[in-house]
């Protein structure tokens, strides 16, 4: 019989020490566990919503369960059978689109409630996978930091606010596979999970500075002709189909304006000059000029660090980077961040705060509704909610948590000994074709030097 740790065997028995206790914690059946744990968790966050809540605006707020699945399943036409993108503009991508659909047949015709727990079974199998998928982006030794994902507060609250864990689970799956060096089917994956919500699209720059840097690019065009091609697959029939339908989710997003968590929304708010400017177009134009400038310099530290990044660093500075720029922080988009921050840094002590700033501004958003609502004449009995003060408290909380992560990310690449994967003496397990590979191209001999204890490799010389 099996019975290392982490079978079922195995767990009758306690590890002994921190490696073996790391290895039980990253078995199969344990992980399994965790991410059932975690869907279940989720779920029960969303029982007073379930039982009524939802059906009264302050309610939702003063429960802190509000999901968007049950009201955009009047809103969005399904109870009335209409069909996403033929029958009704979706602002979503296709393939939330598709599961929307496929809940509305699963469930009995205008049941919100039904539709509401097909979904979470849907998203519950997509959390299940995005887990397991994180561990074994993460490596053999590392498999256990998918705890982190399963078990983080932030994301068991938002689980099932949206549809972000499809996008979430298939993007994991990507990287997975890349870690598996299986570089088409890493580059389907990433190309549904595009379909499924646009910020995957993000992990291609990570991917396209680490081929440079390795000299790989024949790898990561097969990558992204694979993601062109399951992308065109799913998008294409709905762009013939119903063009308006399928083109309101890019319009959508051009014409939203700054947005509630957004540090657009602040800026407004307080009147900062230039930059509170609510004039859509030049809102448009500061979002992507920050953003681009903020990818320029993740291309140079790429290219130019000591040593070259690991893959998960990398991705979780875009994905930071676009979520800090981005019009509109929604508290669900945590989902997206969570594994990407394990991968990065599978450290407790900042990944704590920054949970800690998530859980606060997840409470505190649903707190300001309350005070909004007051503010636009609505009078309700119970908790009354948070003024503008502490709610824009929260929200800088949450940017400066996810900035600090971010600097000590940074730290990580600059001075590679005090990563603790490469501490552990690992290169990129979840690099894939990147792990232990040599550098082909770098920008600069000067950081090297400015660090003359780094180990590296390479075998050439640099730009």
């Amino acid at each position: 019989m099996d019975d290392t740790p982490g079978s079922v065997v195995g767990l009758l028995r306690w590890p002994n020490d921190r490696t073996a206790l790391r290895v039980w914690l990253g078995g199969t059946v344990m992980l399994g566990a965790a991410a059932v744990l975690s869907m279940a968790l989720a779920f029960a966050a969303k029982m007073p919503c379930r039982s009524g809540a939802w059906n009264s605006y302050t309610g939702q707020f003063q429960h802190f369960c509000y999901t968007d699945v049950y009201p955009l399943y009047w809103g969005e036409g399904l109870a009335a059978g209409k069909v996403p993108y033929t029958g009704h503009p979706v602002e979503y991508p296709v393939i939330t689109g598709y599961v929307m659909q496929a809940a509305t047949w699963l469930a009995s015709k205008g049941d919100g409630k039904g539709f509401f727990d097909v979904t979470v079974l849907l998203l519950s199998l997509c959390g299940i996978v995005g887990i397991a998928a994180t561990a074994y982006a993460a490596g053999p030794r590392w498999r256990w930091t998918a705890w982190l994902v399963a078990l983080s507060p932030a994301l068991i609250l938002a689980a099932f606010i949206n549809w972000d864990l499809i996008a979430m689970a298939l993007g994991m799956v990507g990287l997975a596979f890349w870690a598996r060096r299986r570089v088409e089917i890493a580059g389907l994956c990433l190309g549904l999970a595009v379909a499924a919500k646009f910020y995957p699209l993000v992990i291609f720059l990570p991917l396209l500075l680490l081929c440079i840097r390795t000299g790989q690019l024949r790898a990561f065009a097969r990558a992204l002709t694979a993601a062109a091609i399951a992308w065109l697959a799913v998008n294409v029939p709905i762009m013939i189909l119903a063009f308006s339908g399928w083109s309101w989710f890019y319009r959508f997003s051009k014409d939203r304006g700054a947005d509630w968590g957004s540090v657009w929304y602040f800026f407004e708010h307080k009147n900062v000059p230039l930059l509170g400017d609510s004039q859509l177009p030049l809102l448009n134009l500061m979002s992507a000029a920050f953003l681009l400038l903020a990818c320029v310099g993740i291309a140079w530290l790429a290219l130019a660090a000591p040593r070259r990044p690991r893959l998960a660093q990398l991705c979780y500075l875009v994905l930071a980077a676009f979520l800090i720029m981005n019009k509109v922080w929604s508290p669900q988009y945590v989902v997206w961040l969570v594994p990407l921050a394990v991968l990065a840094r599978p450290r407790w002590g900042m990944y704590l705060v920054w949970q800690a700033a998530e859980l606060g501004y997840y409470f505190g958003i649903w707190s300001y509704l309350l005070f909004v609502y007051q503010g636009q004449g609505g009078v309700f009995a119970g908790y009354q909610g948070i003024s503008t003060g502490p709610y824009f408290a929260l929200l800088l909380f949450r940017l400066l948590a996810v900035l600090a992560l971010s600097v000590f990310i940074i730290r990580d690449v600059l001075m590679p000994d005090g990563d603790v994967v490469r501490a552990a003496g690992d290169d990129d397990p979840g690099g894939g074709i990147f792990d232990n590979s040599p550098d082909r191209f770098r920008l600069s001999q000067r950081a090297s030097a400015a660090y003359p204890g780094v180990s590296q490799i390479t075998d050439a010389p640099a730009a």
